[in-house]
Formats: C-alpha cells, structure tokens, sequence
C-alpha cells in the first residue's frame, strides 16, 4: 500500500512539530516519530477507521491527534492531521474547506 500525503498535511505535521519542541527540547522530534509511525501502520490498518465527513479518521497513539485519509485501490491520501483538541466546528471547517477537496 502506498502513503501519499497531500502538502496540506505535511504543514500540519510541521505546524505541532513547531509547537510541541517550543514546548520542550526533543519533543517536537519525539512528535514526528509518532505520527510517522501513525501514518506507516495505515500501510497495514487503513480503511477499518470510522469514516467522518467523508474521511476515514485514524487517531494516533500517543498525541491528541487525528489523522484524515481517503483509500482508493492500493494508495492512502492523506489530506489532514489535526488535533483533536480543537472545537469540532473548526475541525469541521478545515475539512470542509478547499484544501481537502478531493
């Protein structure tokens, strides 16, 4: 199975990598490695998620986050990773929004 993340995505990665090392030394480093392997398990995991808003929704292990995908034949796009912290009307309006249409 292929992984494609959309460059939406990798900004999003990028933007709480940003955040959690200007939280700590390590962390932001400690984040990328996670998600990383969040998003390599959909290798083996993809499709059995819930789906919302047209999104399949995978959460990670260890950060509050939520990673959005589609599954076409043998590719995983992934169009957003969010924090799931957020209030759902903004979550919903990021996924709503052009960046992720499909």
């Amino acid at each position: 199975m292929k992984i494609r993340l959309l460059p939406e995505a990798e900004r999003d990665l990028e933007i709480a990598a940003d955040f959690y090392e200007s939280q700590q030394s390590g962390l932001g480093s400690y984040f990328n490695d996670c998600l990383t392997a969040d998003i390599e398990s959909l290798r083996i995991y993809a499709g059995i998620h819930e789906t919302y808003r047209g999104f399949q929704r995978s959460l990670s292990k260890r950060f509050p986050f939520s990673i959005y995908y589609t599954l076409a034949d043998d590719r995983v796009d992934i169009y957003a990773v969010l924090d799931a912290r957020q209030a759902p009307e903004t979550i919903d309006a990021i996924l709503d929004s052009p960046r992720t249409k499909r």
